[in-house]
């Protein structure tokens, strides 16, 4: 009786497994993280050239315009902390399949005619995507323990290309679709849900991964079955949190390596194109050196991550991203003209290699998939509040200045503080 109790489990999985060996081809896989990542960060970029649109529909001041960017990344945030509860409760498939969902419901949310829903939508998107940035790092390391930095890399450029095309086609799909910013704007809700299905496998196989190792008789705690849940959910250890977290020196570096850097580019995202024609450019050439800079961001993004996969310590490389951030943002600071794009080169790199760099350090400082759920949702809690307050404060201090001296000679002394923290963080330990 006892041997036909063991062999109860190995019934059970052999009738499961085929259907998740099928769904875990790592084609699937891969297409479904690019088409979620092409998501991440496509509807912000998508918004920039149609506030002037949007500001004229509703009859908004320049600062509520200016919260059709901000709230999304202050809400970034806001939702991060909240994402590991979920990934435990739920599953982490599940918590993307979701919040892909809500992010195409935030979109069409956000076209609606009513400043109120405009608001409420940007908040919908800034949730989504926040469980999405810290989702993703764990799950990267769960599917690709070997190649954890090389697929950080992956699919941080794949964020800046979906944030590259939205950018460069937001005008061009109004004149096509005929219908305003709401129809351009609301378009890519479409590219959401193409993402929801190309990621509907993954749910399946983790279901079918469960139902393999769901107890079917008294002695389901046997070997086999023990092996059939490892095999579906990971060691023990994958589910290891980290403690005292928030007390950690560690991952206060980490986070504010994230939230100073993501403070710089979302700053320069908000006013570079303004700088530049404020000293005298031509707005046309201006938006151009603008674009350029968010098209070398890809570089950065790809091979940092590379770079740091393959190094014990990190340190030479955050050095690096923070040396080249302070020399593009002193060039636009000294010859912002004749340096342009000079600097919108410098810059590129160093932004694009910072967000890949942050991002690859949570996988890289983390030795369970919970802990990195853990780091990611600390470090992006910190780092989007940080970013939030940084085109704000850039603009105030414009205005009270008159020019754009100080708050550039700000960005670079907070350069210091990212090379300070990059130094702490960059360090051959994990929390």
């Amino acid at each position: 009786m006892a041997v036909t109790r063991a062999q109860q489990p190995v019934v059970t999985t052999s009738s499961a497994l085929p259907v998740r060996s099928r769904l875990a081809h790592p084609a699937l896989l891969l297409t479904g993280i690019l088409l979620v990542a092409l998501n991440m960060r496509a509807c912000l970029a998508a918004v920039s050239p149609m506030v002037g649109e949007i500001q004229r529909t509703f009859g908004l001041s320049a600062t509520a315009s200016g919260l059709i960017t901000t709230v999304p990344v202050l809400f970034q945030g806001v939702g991060a902390p909240l994402t590991p509860r979920l990934t435990r409760r739920f599953g982490t498939e599940r918590v993307v399949l979701g919040a892909v969902l809500v992010l195409g419901a935030g979109v069409l949310l956000r076209v609606l005619p009513s400043v109120s829903a405009l608001y409420a939508g940007c908040v919908v998107i800034g949730v989504a995507i926040a469980v999405l940035n810290v989702s993703m790092p764990g799950l990267v390391k769960r599917e690709f323990p070997g190649r954890a930095a090389a697929m950080t890399g992956v699919y941080s450029t794949t964020m800046l290309v979906g944030a590259t095309l939205a950018a460069g086609t937001s005008v061009p799909l109004e004149h096509v679709l005929g219908g305003g910013w709401q129809a351009s704007l609301g378009a890519w809700s479409l590219l959401a849900l193409v993402a929801a299905v190309a990621w509907l496998p993954q749910v399946l196989r983790a279901r079918a991964g469960r139902t393999a190792a769901a107890p079917t008789g008294p002695s389901a705690v046997t070997a086999t079955a023990r092996a059939t849940a490892t095999a579906a959910t990971g060691p023990a250890s994958a589910n290891r949190p980290i403690e005292g977290i928030w007390r950690s020196p560690l991952a206060w570096q980490i986070s504010l390596f994230m939230g100073i850097s993501s403070l710089l580019v979302y700053t320069l995202v908000a006013w570079m194109p303004t700088i530049l024609a404020d000293q005298g450019m031509d707005r046309g050439e201006a938006g151009l050196v603008f674009a350029y800079s968010n098209l070398v961001q890809v570089v950065g993004a790809f091979l940092v991550p590379l770079m740091a996969g393959r190094m014990t310590s990190q340190r030479a490389l955050a050095l690096v991203m923070a040396v080249l951030n302070g020399v593009g943002v002193a060039v636009l600071l000294i010859a912002p003209v004749p340096g342009a794009w000079v600097a919108a080169t410098i810059l590129g790199v160093a932004q694009g290699g910072s967000l890949g760099l942050g991002l690859a350090f949570i996988v890289l400082r983390t030795d369970s998939v919970a802990g990195a759920a853990q780091l990611g949702g600390m470090s992006q809690a910190i780092g989007y509040l940080v970013a939030a307050a940084g085109p704000v404060g850039a603009g105030a201090l414009r205005q009270l200045t008159g020019g754009w001296t100080v708050p550039l000679a700000l960005m670079l002394v907070l350069v210091t503080v990212v090379a300070a923290a990059g130094w702490g963080a960059g360090r051959n330990r994990t929390l």
